[in-house]
């Protein structure tokens, strides 16, 4: 029963800034990536950021310089910060992790939240 959680989604004006947050939970024996993406309205899933347990980190060329990703492993936790919003920036934001559990430590399973609304006003 592993599940990730999300929390932190808002409204916010643009030029604000948010603190996603998704916590991962259950029978877990390691995470490999953790990170985010997000699906503005009509559009396609994209990747925000993603972090490797090892350290390694990727964002899209859309939020560099602006969004921050980081981790708290004792806590199997991943953060998004985001600053300098903008109304692009709107969309569902969907926390991501490959996951292996206790019982079936291989392979990894991929897992999803359910998503957390982040809306940027003008």
């Amino acid at each position: 029963q592993v599940q990730l959680v999300e929390s932190g989604g808002g409204l916010v004006q643009a030029g604000g800034s948010l603190r996603l947050s998704c916590a991962a939970s259950g029978s877990i024996f390691r995470i490999n990536n953790m990170g985010w993406y997000r699906q503005p309205p009509g559009k396609q899933r994209e990747l925000v950021a993603l972090t490797i347990n090892g350290g390694n980190t990727v964002y899209a060329d859309s939020v560099k310089g602006r969004f921050t990703i980081s981790r708290d492993n004792t806590k199997n936790t991943v953060y998004l910060q985001m600053n300098s919003l903008k109304p692009e920036d709107t969309a569902v934001y969907y926390c991501n992790a490959d996951i292996s559990s206790i019982r079936t430590p291989t392979p990894l399973w991929n897992y999803w939240g359910q998503g957390t609304q982040v809306t940027v006003s003008s």
